[in-house]
């Protein structure tokens, strides 16, 4: 994108706003092209954080095919579910130790 471009934006499902878009689809597939289309760069960006908690909660290896259909399933449901559950021995930072 060069820099006379005007961002491209999107209704983002999560924020309930028109906001700045991802500049391409960020997951293969119906699933990805639906989310470039309704989630913003920053609801994307929130995601990658939930994403990385759950792979390293779980244990999850992303190269292996289990772990891509868990991390689709919890991606659906943070943006256009409930949201996604976490794990259930998940501990927020703050409140360890």
């Amino acid at each position: 994108m060069t820099g006379d471009q005007p961002a491209r934006t999107v209704q983002c499902v999560k924020f309930q706003k028109e906001m700045p878009g991802l500049d391409e689809p960020p997951w293969p597939g119906e699933l990805g092209k639906r989310v470039y289309e309704s989630v913003s760069a920053e609801a994307w960006k929130m995601w990658e954080e939930r994403m990385k908690m759950i792979l390293n909660e779980y244990r999850l290896m992303p190269w292996q095919k289990e772990a891509q259909e868990l991390v689709a399933k919890q991606m659906e449901d943070f943006f256009f579910g409930d949201g996604s559950a976490l794990p259930p021995d998940f501990v927020p930072e703050q409140a360890k130790g």
